[in-house]
């Protein structure tokens, strides 16, 4: 359930409700000394957040990606190297 930023547009109260996205819009300021109308405002919301090191790298790739992935990373072999 997100939460709601609103602001009256009387006395200017800023306040957060969490609420569900089903839940009807407030109307009204929850100020004692106040009966002005509120006004629901925008946010930029939380988004998705990836935690963790390699999530999309090693969870969804397929087995020919990983294969060919394997051969790359291997050390080349020197011919004749002896010493």
């Amino acid at each position: 359930m997100p939460n709601y930023d609103y602001r009256c547009e009387e006395c200017e109260h800023l306040f957060e409700v969490f609420q569900k996205m089903s839940d009807a819009k407030l109307e009204q300021c929850p100020q004692d000394d106040c009966d002005g109308t509120v006004k629901r405002l925008l946010g930029t919301g939380a988004g998705v957040i990836f935690k963790g090191s390699g999530f999309y790298q090693t969870d969804y790739r397929s087995d020919s990606y990983k294969k060919g992935a394997s051969k790359e990373t291997k050390p080349a072999k020197t011919e004749g190297s002896k010493a």
